[in-house]
């Protein structure tokens, strides 16, 4: 039992770690004194008053990472409201079981709650995890998307692509190209663009983002390095 808590322990110091962003040296501390390294870790970088109560959380999700719905779907049984299923939806989701998430998000959508936005955007995001495009179209249309993120604009501008709306779904990716701002779905807008043999349409967007980010300061860098190199790439291989 003891061998299975310090492994636990373990993970959660190097999670910490990667999730802080702190030294690499305390992978190695933690990863080859792993009992000493990891209190270490945990009395220097983990323990405060305000994050103790996320820290117990955390440790009790990676012993036990089924207990968070279990209690979920108790509280559900003991009182069966929007809310309880919203937070059961969203715990399922977080753990990518996004079939079952969509059944207790669509159950919240009922009555007063039917046109609920921010969860309508929530279960049209779990459809599209799970390619299916045309509900992702349904959830959409009973959205104002003017309203919705971008984020929301790019996964229904790639469902109606998929679904063989290629001019409209045109339209809406580039509602999301605006200069110094939603780097993601710019992303996809260019892609889209090549795979329509637009190339040099592809090309503008790329080099926008590309000088846009050497143009940040060292934090928002580090934060968009994947978008960088992804469009670095792309314009390379074009």
């Amino acid at each position: 039992m003891f061998y299975y808590l310090l492994i636990a322990f373990q993970a959660f110091c190097m999670f910490h770690v990667y999730k802080s962003r702190n030294d690499y040296y305390w992978y190695f501390l933690i990863f080859f004194v792993p009992l000493i390294g990891g209190l270490v870790y945990f009395i220097l970088k983990v323990i405060n008053k305000t994050n103790m109560n996320n820290t117990l959380n955390t440790i009790t999700h990676i012993i036990n990472p089924l207990k968070e719905i279990k209690d979920l779907k108790k509280k559900l049984a003991f009182k069966d409201s929007f809310q309880n299923k919203i937070s059961l939806a969203d715990a399922l989701a977080e753990k990518n079981d996004f079939n079952n998430a969509i059944v207790y998000y669509e159950k919240a959508l009922s009555g007063k709650y039917k046109n609920h936005p921010l969860t309508l955007n929530k279960v049209l995001k779990c459809y599209f995890q799970i390619k299916n495009y045309k509900k992702v179209l349904h959830y959409a249309n009973k959205l104002n998307l003017a309203k919705s993120s971008n984020g929301s604009i790019c996964l229904y501008a790639i469902s109606l692509e998929n679904c063989g709306f290629i001019t409209e779904a045109e339209i809406q990716f580039k509602k999301t190209d605006k200069k110094y701002s939603h780097h993601t779905e710019r992303l996809e807008l260019s892609k889209f663009l090549v795979r329509r043999n637009k190339k040099e349409d592809a090309k503008i967007v790329l080099n926008n983002i590309i000088i846009e980010i050497e143009n940040m300061i060292k934090s928002n860098k580090k934060k968009h390095k994947h978008i960088y190199n992804e469009s670095k790439k792309l314009i390379s291989e074009i």
